[in-house]
């Protein structure tokens, strides 16, 4: 395909059918069928339902990324007429290209955009999550540093934190914590909580908080009162977690949040290099 005519594409898919709403992108089916070369509605609709049977087979919701909406068209004596018409996520696109007469240059072009743009998205979800999880790990390190400080002012204990951290996580995960290690493949040296995924963070991090309150709003002077209210506090994060069908100790591990914080980091250092340049996973 020459390079004009995929400049020219290009700026179609995106300027002249993407529209937004609310901050999320979408096209609207009657659009995408004359984007590519379908002359007739029941015949790009027989495409649209092979787009949804594929995506139903992915394991998502078709209804999340095919939306039937009704929108009012001008006819040629003047009068309007209502008709169906889908509003389509960019996943959704994509699919329906997949399912196209690829001998079509506009599939050919639309299956290659629409994946590389699916891809794209998938990219900054990865690494959205990822940074999530990097502030949860960092929270909670200066929520612990916190708790450390409210235990060694009000009980005068060194020590006392380690074992006051260790009996929370054994409330939380009905495990100890060396247990949760071995369990995690987590290195002696290394602190549970840089294998948690975000939610065993965030977690823990809650049960911190709600320590340092009331050890402080109750005056709690000593390892064994401090104790149980970190234990008693764990134990209430648990039982929700429980009743919302999350196992604290059959979550599987996260990928080690030091290395995580380290590729977002030389990722950082190459778009400031390059502004245009893709991510690693782009290249693929």
């Amino acid at each position: 395909m020459e390079h004009d005519r995929i400049l020219e594409l290009t700026e179609t898919f995106e300027t002249h059918a993407q529209r937004t709403e609310n901050g999320i992108d979408y096209w609207l089916a009657r659009d995408l069928q004359f984007l590519l070369g379908y002359e007739e509605w029941r015949n790009f609709n027989t495409v649209v339902s092979k787009a949804k049977t594929a995506c139903e087979v992915s394991g998502r919701a078709a209804c999340d990324h095919f939306v039937d909406v009704n929108k009012m068209v001008e006819l040629g004596s003047g009068s309007r007429r209502e008709i169906d018409d889908i509003m389509l996520t960019r996943y959704a696109c994509y699919l329906i290209a997949q399912n196209g007469d690829s001998r079509k240059p506009q599939i050919a072009f639309a299956q290659t955009y629409f994946a590389m743009q699916t891809r794209r998205a998938e990219l900054v979800e990865k690494r959205l999550l990822e940074t999530e999880r990097v502030l949860a790990r960092k929270k909670l390190s200066d929520t612990e540093k916190e708790l450390s400080s409210v235990i060694f002012e009000q009980s005068g204990g060194n020590n006392d934190f380690a074992i006051i951290r260790s009996k929370g996580d054994h409330a939380l995960f009905g495990k100890t914590t060396q247990a949760m290690k071995a369990q995690w493949k987590v290195p002696d040296t290394r602190p549970l909580a840089d294998f948690a995924p975000t939610i065993i963070l965030k977690a823990k991090d809650f049960a911190a908080e709600i320590t340092i309150f009331n050890a402080r709003e109750h005056g709690l002077k000593s390892e064994s009162a401090i104790s149980r209210e970190h234990v008693t506090n764990n134990e209430a994060v648990r039982k929700t977690l429980l009743e919302r069908g999350i196992r604290p100790e059959s979550l599987p591990p996260a990928e080690d949040v030091k290395k995580v914080e380290r590729r977002l980091a030389s990722e950082d250092k190459k778009a400031l290099k390059s502004p245009g340049a893709l991510l690693p996973e782009d290249k693929q």
